[in-house]
């Protein structure tokens, strides 16, 4: 090959810009955690190599999703758009519709009085709405679905006649005298009245909080068999049933002749149970329908696609993407009409004997007894598969819709609903500030047998005691992180509220009592992008390539400081990493073990977005051996996907720099809250950095939002042209950080640093700008010290007790000033009361200005 000038340069220009590369990646570390620059070093691989372009610039099918609740009447149109640009302008890639009740306080609940009397769901205008958001989704390039009936839970209507409706055995018991001629009146089975379901609703026509009453209860029934057996207290043997099904008359009269002696009459049939559709608003709430009843289940979906398709024409299938099935709620149906038929197809024999087992009757041979039992329940199971799953799955796909559900909590088994399901789902919850799973396992189990690569959750769900307007980012990262360790690669967080009002109405619309509050009203929502971004980035890399079921793979050698590590494998050809992840809340110092010893290892750091060698490792036994330092909640990638040039032991070497105070900068800072929310008016001088709930101004010590710190430094000779540090020291509970106008990002979790480019530091007065966010707590607990201006009713069931907004004020509907002028919050439910504990924030410090220590560079191989 001939070697000219031109070529002779390109290879210089090449390998200068090499050198140049890993120099930059000796300070790579702490960089900006919300900067989406990056360094890369370059060996023996291209910038185009896929997985380094995904883990840079993520693709849109890895952005998050969110549960997007419509509560009752409270929503606008203007609340729509404001709420989807907001999701969209924040990373997020869709959203799936609940039409709720007002406020959800475990039971449904509708105000006395609404925000918008005529919007009940699934009717006029509410369809103009859904209509409305769907082609603002597709004007912003978003996902949009729904729930397949108002609530949650499960899949019914207004529409769902009774006998549609999920069914229950029931029966009556007759007295009858053998060894003569009868014509005896069996009555109809009289049952209580009040739905079979899981919880209790408010009932705005008896003002109770109460599983409503269901005339259909005992006004329908449908006959299944009339079986007579001697009445002597003994367990039942088959061949001493008479079954006088055919002996019944128009007028619920039997004419027979039973041999001698004393016997009972049982007059077996099914009623409604009448469960409810919930947690939907009084209007909207409807039956359950029959799951094992095709009939029932086509017409159900026929209804909701044929309603979707009339309101929403060329949407559907088109920005309206996805109906949703949410975990299963609605109580075990123990018949359906063609039970008897199904049965016996299914398992060879007549169940009709065997209904006395629902009248608690013992049969004699036991083994007997017990394999009906077995057999009837694997026919529920095999029913809700076949007739419930599958209707749904053919009737969504002939009408180009994705079938989104929960597939588990109900009589039927995983592994055979699970194929069925277009996107899984599955959910898990920040009970006690801990990842808390619920059945998270055996779906990702199934889901994988089936061949299935994108898990979902229902993320973040929160009981109260955990989600008060005090969830932060830093304390869900953990949470998150556990969650992408146990397999799951996509959050639909749980939950975002519809807010119709006004911006001044603040934080606005909440679920009732449930959920972590992912809402644009939320102080960090705007800082909180760059945890937004994070997931982003993680989940496009857990979606990468497959699972690697290894519980071997990844081995922690040392835990010195025993903190709790997890972590997840991912392949793909050549390339394998480890998402490891401190789901602790403490730092330490690891060894980590991998089987990947004839390769390179690599840290890919998705919250600053960085990607550097781990030059420092043993390797014994064909694994790799490598030195990890994590802080709280710190997690990264460590990327096996380039051959090792050597296999000696590097640790003279070091994968983490140490870093030196040389500035500390935590005195004398000026801090300009917001008085829109009841801070000062002006700055104010914080000599030392304090906890602003010490603060004796009331303005401060209840004081929820943004606040800006502000301060001048100076900056020694010999520190200019270096990459500095800025360690914020303890945050409560988010921050953004500005040098001499140079915005160098958010700051989320550990560790609570970012680096000042050397270019931008001068010799003097230096300026820096610090916002710190807190939580919304501290606010609402003011207000509680000042008169009430809305009327609460209180909820107490187990969880907690708390309050939730009876109805709207006068003074809101009538858009007048609110009487008690020292309140600056409105929200429909309250956890709070005056004597609630405050929560610290603010910049708590120390502020120290930090240089990498030469001694512990970390070089590059």
């Amino acid at each position: 090959m001939k070697i000219d000038n031109l070529h002779i340069i390109r290879i210089l220009s090449g390998f200068l810009t090499l050198i140049f590369a890993s120099l930059i990646n000796i300070f790579a570390q702490n960089t900006n955690p919300e900067n989406t620059a990056f360094q890369i070093n370059q060996h023996n691989t291209k910038l185009s190599d896929e997985l380094v372009d995904l883990f840079i610039s993520p693709p849109a099918n890895a952005k998050p999703r969110v549960m997007w609740m419509w509560m009752g009447t409270s929503i606008s149109k203007e609340g729509i758009t404001r709420d989807l640009e907001t999701l969209h302008e924040a990373g997020f890639g869709g959203t799936t519709m609940f039409s709720l009740t007002d406020v959800n306080t475990v039971f449904a609940y509708d105000f006395e009085n609404s925000f918008q009397k005529n919007i009940v769901a699934w009717t006029e205008p509410w369809w103009e709405l859904v209509r409305f958001a769907a082609e603002e989704s597709k004007r912003l390039g978003m996902d949009f679905g729904m729930n397949n009936c108002p609530g949650y839970e499960t899949s019914g209507g207004k529409w769902i006649p009774v006998e549609y409706s999920m069914q229950q055995i029931c029966y009556s018991e007759t007295a009858a005298e053998g060894g003569k001629p009868i014509s005896l009146y069996i009555p109809k089975p009289t049952v209580d009245p009040r739905a079979v379901m899981l919880g209790p609703v408010h009932n705005p026509e008896t003002g109770k909080l109460e599983k409503p009453v269901i005339p259909e209860r005992n006004t329908y029934f449908k006959d299944i068999a009339l079986l007579a057996i001697p009445d002597d207290n003994k367990p039942v043997s088959p061949d001493q049933i008479i079954d006088l099904t055919d002996k019944m008359n128009a007028n619920n009269t039997v004419d027979c002749m039973l041999p001698e002696g004393k016997w009972t009459i049982y007059r077996f049939g099914h009623t409604t149970m009448g469960a409810l559709i919930y947690p939907a608003q009084w209007k909207a709430a409807g039956f359950e329908c029959d799951k094992m009843n095709p009939d029932a289940v086509s017409f159900h979906l026929d209804h909701i696609i044929s309603e979707s398709k009339k309101h929403l024409k060329d949407l559907v299938g088109n920005t309206f993407s996805h109906f949703h099935f949410d975990s299963y709620e609605a109580g075990n149906a123990n018949w359906t009409p063609r039970m008897k038929e199904e049965f016996y197809a299914r398992r060879g024999y007549d169940l009709t004997p065997y209904l006395l087992t629902f009248a608690d009757k013992i049969f004699v041979d036991s083994i007997k007894t017990r394999q009906f039992k077995q057999d009837f329940n694997a026919t529920v199971r095999d029913l809700h598969a076949d007739v419930y799953f599958s209707i749904i799955q053919k009737k969504l796909h002939e009408a180009n819709l994705i079938f989104s559900s929960e597939p588990y909590g109900g009589p039927w088994k995983e592994e055979d609903v699970l194929p069925k399901v277009d996107r899984v789902m599955t959910e898990f919850w920040t009970t006690n500030n801990r990842y808390t799973p619920y059945k998270v396992k055996p779906t990702i189990e199934a889901a994988r047998k089936s061949g299935q690569n994108l898990i979902e959750a229902e993320a973040f769900s929160g009981q109260p005691s955990m989600s008060m307007w005090s969830e932060t980012p830093h304390g869900l990262k953990a949470i998150g992180d556990e969650a992408f360790c146990e397999g799951i690669n996509r959050f639909v967080l749980h939950r975002f509220t519809q807010q119709p009002y006004a911006e001044k109405y603040k934080p606005g619309v909440s679920m009732g009592q449930w959920g972590t509050h992912f809402d644009h009203t939320q102080t960090w929502w705007e800082h909180g992008k760059a945890m937004f971004k994070y997931w982003h980035r993680c989940q496009a890399m857990l979606l990468y390539g497959k699972n690697v079921d290894d519980p071997n793979a990844f081995k922690v050698v040392t835990n010195e400081s025993n903190i709790s590590l997890k972590s997840i494998q991912r392949s793909h050809q050549t390339i394998h990493f480890f998402f490891v992840a401190n789901v602790s809340r403490e730092q330490g110092n690891v060894i980590c073990s991998f089987p990947y010893a004839g390769n390179k290892p690599e840290l890919w750091d998705p919250v600053t977005t960085t990607i550097r060698d781990l030059p420092a490792y043993t390797i014994e036994d064909g694994r790799i051996h490598i030195p990890l330092n994590f802080s709280p909640s710190q997690s990264f990638f460590i990327v096996f996907r380039t051959p090792l040039s050597h296999k000696s032991s590097t640790l003279s070497l070091k994968n983490f720099p140490n870093h030196k105070v040389v500035k500390d900068i935590s005195r004398d800072w000026s801090v300009t809250f917001d008085h829109r929310w009841g801070g000062p008016e002006r700055p104010v001088l914080f000599s030392r950095l304090e906890d602003w709930t010490e603060n004796t101004d009331k303005r401060i010590k209840y004081y929820s939002g943004t606040a800006t710190y502000h301060k001048l430094f100076d900056c020694e000779e010999t520190l200019l042209g270096k990459d500095i540090f800025v360690d914020l020291g303890h945050v409560k509970h988010i921050a953004r950080v500005r040098v001499n106008g140079t915005d160098l990002g958010v700051v989320w979790c550990d560790p609570w640093m970012t680096k000042i480019p050397a270019e931008i530091l001068k010799r003097n007065n230096n300026e820096i700008l610090i916002e710190i966010t807190n939580v919304w707590a501290n606010r609402l607990i003011g207000d509680e010290q000042e008169p009430e201006d809305m009327e609460w009713g209180m909820a107490d069931f187990g969880y907690g007790k708390f309050r939730y907004m009876k109805k709207f004020p006068d003074w809101f509907l009538n858009n007048q000033p609110r009487p008690s002028k020292g309140r600056y919050c409105f929200t429909t439910y309250n956890y709070f009361t005056r004597e609630s504990p405050l929560i610290p924030s603010g910049l708590i410090g120390p502020v120290r200005l930090l240089l990498i220590d030469a001694s512990t560079t970390v070089p590059l191989s």
